[in-house]
């Protein structure tokens, strides 16, 4: 009878301990979304000023290879990735052709 009771509560201590270690492994995966919108568009629209403005020094080393519309809340920008050999970036300009931070 004895080794039937401590078989019990070794079964219940064991059942126990499986429903705690499945509690502790749940994870909640929160999403949180960003207001910004990115929209690739071809290079050759992009707005003349910012045509002109990357062929001037000192972007005239680098060339284009995608271009975004960028919408972030209320400001609004044109991203243009380039490269240069093995290097690249991302270069952020207003409308107007003028550099955005």
């Amino acid at each position: 009878m004895k080794k039937l009771f401590v078989a019990a509560i070794v079964a219940f201590a064991g059942f126990t301990a499986v429903q705690a270690q499945a509690s502790v492994n749940k994870a909640e995966v929160v999403s949180v979304q960003d207001s910004v919108v990115k929209t690739p568009i071809k290079l050759e629209e992009l707005p003349e000023a910012i045509k002109t403005v990357l062929q001037t020094d000192p972007y005239k080393a680098w060339t284009p290879t995608a271009a975004f519309s960028v919408k972030d809340g209320s400001k609004s920008y044109f991203q243009v990735d380039v490269k240069k050999e093995e290097e690249t970036a991302s270069l952020k300009f207003n409308a107007d052709g003028k550099p955005v931070e």
